[in-house]
């Protein structure tokens, strides 16, 4: 049952998902990249890079793709965009927004002895791993980083209430590595969904439905906004 309904989210998401990659221009500061919690509603011009947009009044390059891992080894796809670092495009950016490591828990272990994979992603302490080194790159090139959490169950039979704790722990270590660099922000979407309340999330109760995606585009943007920004 749970692999029938995994197959018909990733066909979901694949119609969804098709052409939502959104070409910007060279001039923008802002860069965005990740999988389908920033993919989502492309093709309808409802994307959390659009809604950054609209509230910001100023343009989004938006790399994101549905299914992105922050490791994936083949190198065709992967250079397509399913390789969450390589969707990096050199650029003088302003802001790099980034999200990611959900896609290789989930789909890489099923959210069940994932520890050395979560190891690989990121250290206990924050320090080291594929998503540090990203970051520290990224910082390198001169942009601040703002890493986005993920969506939380609303209880309601969700098919990643099962992943809760990889992904409490994985974006507590995330939380950690923002503490490490002031130029680095975390983003917890943790409190965003209602306990009971399925509005936050599309019809597979896993991917933010369209009103998710403007409040986390509302919230991204909040903070590219202060002073500091």
């Amino acid at each position: 049952m749970k692999k029938s309904f995994i197959c018909f989210a990733m066909l979901f998401l694949t119609l969804a998902g098709c052409g939502e990659t959104v070409s910007r221009s060279e001039q923008s500061r802002i860069l965005l990249m990740g999988d389908s919690l920033m993919a989502v509603h492309g093709m309808a011009g409802q994307a959390v890079s659009h809604n950054i947009e609209r509230e910001l009044g100023e343009e989004v390059v938006d790399r994101s793709v549905i299914g992105a891992r922050m490791m994936y080894a083949l190198p065709i796809s992967g250079a397509a965009g399913l390789n969450i670092p390589k969707q990096y495009r050199p650029g003088k950016w302003d802001w790099v927004i980034l999200n990611g490591g959900g896609n290789d828990l989930w789909l890489g272990c099923g959210c069940s002895l994932c520890d050395y994979k979560m190891d690989r992603l990121i250290s206990e302490d924050g320090s080291r791993g594929v998503i540090p080194g990203f970051v520290s790159k990224l910082r390198q090139e001169g942009a601040q980083v703002l890493y986005v959490g993920y969506l939380r169950s609303p209880g309601l039979g969700s098919p990643i209430e099962y992943c809760r704790d990889d992904g409490n722990e994985l974006e507590a270590r995330i939380a950690k590595l923002s503490m490490l660099d002031r130029g680095v922000h975390f983003l917890s979407l943790s409190d965003l969904v209602p306990h009971g309340d399925r509005s936050f999330h599309a019809i597979d109760m896993i991917h933010p439905s369209i009103k998710a995606s403007a409040a986390i585009g509302k919230r991204i943007a909040a903070i590219i906004a202060q002073p500091s920004g």
